[in-house]
């Protein structure tokens, strides 16, 4: 193509040339319509198939709502499942977004080693893979990224408002765990280092007399509770590493009319445990933000769909919530 002095655009190549031409301004209107649709640069289409453990728990229904509203905001088409704890189904529904060809697949694994095979089917097939909440660390299965929780960084504020409340006499408190889920392993973790920090200063201290399985349930956690109070009647306190379990827990103090006895933190920020903190019933919960993990993922995709670098793990810090910030709470109102 040349430039003919005085006439603009001209070309050599008789129509061969014309419909060169054309197409090539045929497709940079394209990319132009594409770029204003959704606000996206560059054309960027496509969808992007979610599995999430449950959507029974509110956690990962808020993760899912969030995620899709971003995605169509940035003009993704998305599909949401919830593979509901099983690994099979959730294998099911990665070979069916497989054969449907979508552009991402983001995954809360129902089990971090069985989904590895599945992941690797999706890596044969070029489709980039990114876990929300529960990760993958095996390294034969290749993750753009995980998003998540700080879960550590959350237990060291549980194991600080701990403190808040018994530092000044000690006590005995237990641990209702989920050792079967890693972010509930890095929550005690973080939780064990403050409260052992705290003791080695000296003073009253805070005696970890036992982990018990609390299930992450309202009826294991209610068990565990009892259990608890069982072997250490004295109890002082309970670190329960979700609300369900810390709500059960909750429900087996006031039966056993130790509610004012035991102080119990928690973990997540679900309305039900924001509702317990405001009456008092709860001490006080490090909270997550799903809502910001489902928008996070789709951000990481769009980055990485650009060429950009996307860190192997973001995580979303937690904030401590406490008995003011439910009474401040707007949406408990």
């Amino acid at each position: 193509m040349e430039m003919d002095k005085g006439r603009g655009l001209s070309y050599n190549g008789g129509m061969k040339g014309f419909f060169g031409w054309t197409m090539g301004v045929l497709a940079a209107v394209t990319l132009v319509s594409c770029s204003e649709k959704g606000g996206r640069e560059g054309g960027m289409r496509g969808t992007i198939a979610v599995s999430l453990l449950t959507l029974e728990n509110p956690f990962f229904k808020i993760i899912g709502d969030h995620l899709a509203a971003e995605a169509r905001a940035q003009g993704f088409e998305v599909l949401v499942v919830s593979a509901d704890k099983d690994m099979a189904k959730q294998g099911n529904q990665v070979k069916d977004f497989i054969v449907k060809g979508v552009d991402a697949i983001v995954l809360s694994p129902c089990d971090p080693k069985s989904v590895v095979p599945v992941i690797q089917e999706a890596n044969a097939a070029g489709i980039p893979v990114f876990t929300v909440d529960i990760p993958c660390p095996d390294p034969a299965a290749k993750v753009v990224t995980q998003i998540a929780t700080d879960n550590y960084g959350g237990g060291r504020e549980a194991g600080e408002a701990m403190i808040e409340v018994l530092g000044k006499s000690g006590g005995k408190v237990a641990i209702l765990h989920l050792k079967q889920a890693q972010s509930c392993v890095l929550r005690v973790k973080g939780f064990r280092e403050v409260i052992n920090a705290f003791n080695a200063r000296g003073g009253p201290r805070i005696q970890l007399v036992m982990e018990i399985d609390g299930g992450g349930a309202r009826d294991i956690g209610y068990r565990a509770a009892e259990d608890a109070l069982q072997a250490h009647p004295d109890l002082r306190g309970i670190f329960a590493i979700n609300d369900p379990s810390a709500l059960g827990a909750r429900a087996a103090l006031e039966k056993a009319k130790k509610a004012d006895q035991v102080t119990i933190i928690g973990f997540d920020g679900m309305r039900e445990g924001k509702v317990a903190i405001k009456e008092g019933k709860v001490y006080a919960d490090p909270i997550q933000f799903p809502d910001r993990m489902g928008v996070e993922i789709v951000k990481a995709f769009v980055k990485w769909s650009r060429g950009e670098v996307v860190p192997p793990e973001i995580l979303i810090p937690t904030k401590l919530y406490r008995k003011a910030d439910g009474e401040g709470d707007a949406d408990l109102k």
